[in-house]
């Protein structure tokens, strides 16, 4: 059959072949995120993996862009290692010393015993936290696992003492898939421990991967012991905000912050915020900045270096600090304490100099055996943001990056959980291994527990579209599985395989409570979907098991759907009573827009029932 023409200009008809494209792929190597390579998608735009390489799951450059680092935490190791040719079984591969062999590991000093991951992985072993990420990352073997720690890439961030409750263990690292945090704690102002603990559960069931407490008020030891006695994730601190409880920040001394860092790790936290990278020599940078440092950890600091005309006291200790922190296996996350808080402040001096030192601590970290990743900067324009994933990158030598955001506009206040998982986005396809969440209460106050839902479903989906752009093996399939489901409108299958079904759910029977071919949107004859499905020599909506059956009407709702709609105000309480209270007898009784249902709907009467909404809606509007 000949193709049809295409009118081009002037008039003239052509005709476009398969064989004479003027487009082309730009495919790269990556793998199909979806396992089955469902559907037409030729697979992912990204790099070609390079698990053991510098490059793990990357984006291609912009022109400009830093290279990658050549050297790994391999290079920087403890005084009196050495690094020794090993097998297959026992040696590391993925590291930067080919002159040495193809598998190597350390050679420590007689009676030397490994307490962290890092230094286990640099012996060649792998250790029970090790198989368990393997197993949730199932893209990923324990050999690999060992690998990438060893070389400083990833990080397992599990106290000992957390690791006697109930903490499962699990990875940061640009090889494994794209982690979120959920920022809690009480204030001076609002909140408590049992509210806490309460979000925090709340955090871990929408995805948060690890949590962070940042009380600044109330009895800030025992949030932070409850906290971690019932967390399954990882739990982070910023050990300065309960450094100066009852105490001027001039006060700070070495022993105040040793004993207060040696007490965080005894009780179980896993990584600890240390401002450590801002210098004297950074604040004359700052002076012309709209909004200053946004920190509170960094602001503290600048202040004492200011009164005491001394170096950060974070760095002068910095040696005792990573002993204590060795001794627990807590790990680093650099804070980012000259981090911008609007855009007109992003990528200056003053926070990328601070990059630097953190580079430098980074280094001195992995001398010590201690597990790091970075932060990163929160308020970026859209077009800045890969080049500070990659410069991280290069000057950190491949740390993982935690990043805020960054949010990439400054005038949505109460929208910033959206305006910051833009940047986020972007921040996970071009490096970030971690990103934190930012809520709808950001720059405006304590988020409250459905502010720490919105902020996590905001960035879940922030990572899982990172993911899916990088290729991570089988990181689409459930998206796969739910479109599936959608094409063959099999509505209950698509809500159970969303992140939020009760959502979905409420949001579908707001309009019309039943499970048909057509949904409120385009209505019956309007609908591509079901157009598509009849067309034969279409595959859409025919995949095995997932055929809906005869149209049926959904059940009652669920409290937290009630709820859902109740928050949202369309329907009157009495409508939203009756889509909750739902059962055959009544259902038979009611005159609503209900009593066209049956248990059984047939595509006719579900039409019926749409065009009798249509006219009622019409005429209240009339």
């Amino acid at each position: 059959m000949e193709p049809d023409p295409v009118r081009a200009g002037g008039g003239k008809a052509v005709f476009l072949n398969n064989d004479d494209r003027s487009w082309s792929l730009p495919l790269r190597g990556a793998h199909n995120p979806s396992t089955g390579a469902e559907g037409t998608n030729p697979g992912s735009f990204a790099h070609a993996p390079d698990i053991g390489g510098p490059l793990s799951f990357s984006s291609p450059d912009t022109p400009g862009m830093p290279e990658p680092s050549t050297r790994t935490a391999w290079d920087f190791l403890p005084a009196g290692w050495q690094i020794e040719k090993s097998g297959p079984t026992a040696g590391c591969g993925g590291h930067n010393h080919p002159e040495i062999g193809e598998f190597i590991r350390c050679k420590t000093p007689e009676g030397f015993e490994p307490i962290t991951q890092l230094e286990s992985a640099r012996l060649g072993i792998i250790t029970p936290e090790m198989e368990r990420v393997a197993e949730r990352e199932s893209h990923l073997t324990s050999q690999q696992v060992r690998d990438e720690i060893a070389a400083g890439r990833m990080i397992i961030p599990a106290n000992r003492e957390h690791l006697r409750h109930q903490l499962d263990p699990m990875a940061i690292g640009r090889a494994s898939s794209t982690k979120i945090n959920a920022n809690m704690g009480a204030s001076p102002v609002s909140s408590g421990t049992d509210e806490e603990v309460e979000k925090l559960k709340w955090s871990q069931r929408w995805g948060a991967d690890t949590a962070m407490d940042l009380s600044t008020g109330g009895d800030l030891d025992a949030c932070r012991l409850a906290l971690i006695e019932e967390s399954t994730v990882p739990i982070g601190t910023v050990p300065i905000y309960s450094m100066i409880i009852g105490r001027k920040i001039e006060d700070l001394d070495h022993q105040i912050i040793l004993e207060n860092i040696e007490h965080q790790a005894a009780q179980g936290v896993d990584y600890f915020t240390i401002h450590a990278g801002v210098r004297p020599w950074h604040i004359p940078l700052i002076e012309k900045r709209l909004i200053g440092i946004v920190s509170r950890g960094g602001a503290l600091l600048a202040k004492w270096m200011i009164m005491h005309g001394e170096d950060n006291p974070m760095v002068t200790c910095f040696d005792q600090i990573c002993e204590i922190m060795r001794r627990y296996d807590v790990s680093f996350s650099l804070g980012d304490g000259l981090r911008p808080g609007g855009l007109a402040d992003a990528s200056d001096e003053a926070q990328l100099g601070e990059l630097e030192t953190i580079a430098q601590l980074t280094e001195i970290a992995w001398t010590h055996g201690v597990q790091v990743m970075v932060e990163g900067p929160g308020h970026v324009p859209f077009d800045q943001i890969e080049y500070n994933m990659k410069l991280q990158r290069r000057l950190c030598h491949g740390a993982p990056f935690y990043v805020l955001g960054p949010l990439v506009t400054d005038i949505f206040p109460g929208y910033d959980h959206i305006t910051s998982c833009i940047g986020a986005t972007a921040a996970g396809y071009h490096g970030a291994s971690m990103l934190c969440y930012v809520t709808p209460k950001e720059h405006l106050g304590l988020p409250k527990k459905d502010d720490v839902k919105q902020g996590c479903i905001a960035y879940k989906i922030a990572a899982h579209a990172a993911d899916v752009a990088l290729g991570i093996p089988g990181s689409r399939d459930q998206d796969d599985e739910l479109t599936k489901a959608r094409a063959a409108l099999n509505w209950q299958k698509h809500f159970d395989l969303s992140f939020d079904p009760d959502t979905a759910r409420a949001l579908h029977d707001e309009d019309l409570d039943v499970d048909t071919d057509f949904c409120a949107m385009c209505g019956h004859d309007w609908c591509s979907v079901r157009i598509s499905k009849e067309i034969q020599q279409f595959a859409s909506g025919k995949a095995d098991g997932f055929d809906r059956g005869a149209s049926t009407r959904s059940a009652a709702l669920t409290t937290e759907q009630q709820e859902i709609l109740e928050k949202r105000g369309v329907l009157e309480p009495s409508e939203i009573h009756k889509l909750a209270s739902k059962t055959r007898k009544t259902m038979e009784k009611e005159e609503s827009k209900a009593t066209c249902h049956s248990d059984l709907v047939d595509d006719h009467e579900a039409k019926r029932m749409q065009l009798e909404e249509t006219e009622l809606s019409d005429g209240i509007a009339k």
